[in-house]
């Protein structure tokens, strides 16, 4: 995959990582809808099964794909927030270079990923994603998001609590807290949302999935979700469990149903 860098002048960052996305694009000259892929990893790392075989897969399904390999702790937030709202805005600024559609930019991402999938998708219009960079004025809003198995709460009954320390520190407030519950910032701009999770998942509990479903639906936010029965967290393609296997078919067929 050919790697771009996604800042002109990189963040200063405790652990001296630039964010870059990776692109695999597809070579028929003709326009395509983008998948851009938020790894796993509790804010910690990025899952290497979460991002390049995520990327081939939905190259096989007809979409151009990028990774994005952005900053996790010692980073805080809004560190990585900032990050996917740059790779939207990168994949949209060169979508008539690359054959993009620029109407048709998914954002999907696994578990920790998967909350920042889902934070670009309510927080795509605030503070927290402005920047002084050139493409500071190219729209960081996303045409879908496709969180799977996601993160989403900080109520402490449901929520991966290491994500949130990780993002915001071991002694994070009641306010972060609150910035981290995703599905308390649902409006009806929040792009629209394919969701999967498996009722099995003990890491991240399907609550997760649910309680952001809930939202949207509440915001008549068009919404799709799967819950299969089976599997542990952090399947990605892994066949372990074959009948989830067909998740990433029904995200593409969802896409291409909005004509993707």
């Amino acid at each position: 995959m050919e790697k771009i860098a996604l800042w002109n002048n990189p963040p200063v960052t405790p652990d001296n990582f630039e964010p870059y996305l990776e692109l695999s694009l597809l070579e028929d000259g003709q326009p395509h809808g983008a998948v851009i892929v938020c790894p796993g990893g509790g804010y910690t790392n990025r899952a290497s099964h979460e991002g390049t075989p995520i990327a081939e897969r939905f190259n096989r399904e007809g979409f151009h794909t990028f990774v994005l390999q952005y900053r996790v702790s010692p980073n805080r937030f809004p560190a990585p927030q900032q990050d996917v709202a740059q790779a939207v805005r990168i994949v949209r600024s060169k979508a008539a270079e690359w054959n993009v559609k620029s109407d048709k930019i998914a954002v999907l991402g696994f578990s920790a990923g998967g909350h920042l999938t889902a934070s670009i998708g309510v927080y795509f219009d605030s503070e927290y994603v402005k920047t002084d960079d050139p493409l500071g004025s190219v729209s960081c809003r996303p045409d879908a998001i496709i969180p799977c198995y996601p993160v989403i709460t900080s109520d402490p009954t449901y929520a991966h609590l290491g994500s949130v320390k990780n993002l915001f520190g071991e002694d994070y407030t009641a306010e972060q807290a609150e910035i981290f519950a995703l599905e308390k910032h649902v409006t009806q701009n929040t792009p629209t949302t394919f969701l999967w999770h498996t009722a099995e998942d003990v890491g991240v509990p399907v609550k997760n999935s649910l309680r952001f479903a809930e939202a949207l639906n509440e915001k008549k936010v068009p919404v799709e979700l799967h819950v299969f029965p089976e599997g542990a967290h952090g399947l990605g393609l892994r066949t372990i469990v074959p009948h989830v296997t067909i998740w990433p078919e029904l995200a593409a067929r969802w896409l291409r149903k909005m004509g993707w």
